[in-house]
């Protein structure tokens, strides 16, 4: 039985004790500040938030390049001879991280790539299905993991919210006049992946806790999410009153696994602190 290895990309913000656990291994993404490049995990979060507050500018984030996933696959094809990688990766829409894995496997045999169409969260929750899909059948055939994984990922769904709109406007992502207006009105937008994009679907009005609320019950609305697991993402400075209430929420959903994922470097980047995001699988 050829051995199936999965990799993703540090933006699906996979904690390391689940990439270990379940032996996922992970490329990083950058982040540029102050004229650094910065693997993506090699920094705290909060080294960027204190970089927006000294320059009121949100650092830059690349993509994994194609000599770094190249190096990735052959050191474990060096490591698991004749092993079959899957490479569930950060949507194309949204970076070029895909578009250089395809690159670096040119000439390289016995790789599957997925472009997952979904970042943080929703990544995150596309790499654990085929992590419990692998461990339950482990003698799964590689093509079919891949059909099964590729079907899910048009059942992905993942919505969040920003802390503010202060790394969005820093980012471009909104123009000052809409800043104004939203921040007069303490609107927040609820920011979801359609077809791999970054789409605002809808606007909030409110403090955090209020409009986090208003996120899950829509979320839950609208979608059929599979209660057996849900993924509950926040960046760092969400109040922890918040956290429990979302988590509250989701239990009495009937939801059976709720996991809590920080936001890593790529979403903090662009969301900024006390952000809330919420991520499962329809059935």
């Amino acid at each position: 039985m050829r051995r199936i290895i999965l990799t993703t990309e540090s933006g699906a913000d996979l904690p390391e004790e689940l990439a270990n656990k379940h032996h996922v291994k992970v490329v990083p993404m950058h982040v540029i500040m102050d004229g650094k490049d910065y693997l993506d995990g090699s920094l705290p979060v909060t080294d960027i938030y204190d970089y927006y507050e000294r320059t009121k500018k949100i650092p830059s984030t690349t993509s994994t390049n194609s000599h770094e996933y190249y190096e990735l696959f052959t050191k474990i094809k060096s490591d698991y001879p004749d092993c079959i990688i899957i490479h569930i990766g950060y949507t194309s829409k949204a970076s070029s991280s895909f578009q250089n894995a395809i690159i670096a496997t040119e000439e390289l045999d016995d790789i599957f790539l997925i472009d997952a169409l979904n970042v943080t969260g929703g990544l995150l929750a596309i790499v654990m299905y085929a992590v419990t899909l692998l461990e339950n059948e482990p003698t799964i055939e590689p093509a079919r993991l891949v059909q099964l994984i590729e079907a899910k990922v048009q059942k992905t769904r993942f919505a969040f919210v920003p802390g503010s709109l202060d790394f969005l406007r820093a980012g471009g992502r909104v123009s000052n006049l809409a800043y104004l207006g939203g921040a007069l009105l303490k609107i927040k937008p609820r920011i979801e992946l359609i077809d791999g994009k970054l789409v605002s679907t809808k606007k909030y009005r409110g403090k955090i806790d209020v409009v986090t609320e208003k996120l899950m019950q829509d979320y839950l609305e609208q979608y059929d999410i599979d209660r057996e697991q849900l993924y509950l993402i926040y960046s760092i400075g969400l109040d922890e009153h918040v956290k429990q209430r979302m988590e509250g929420i989701a239990r009495e959903a009937g939801f059976k696994n709720i996991k809590w994922i920080q936001a890593g470097a790529m979403i903090s980047t662009h969301a900024g602190p006390g952000g809330f995001g919420v991520a499962g699988l329809e059935v």
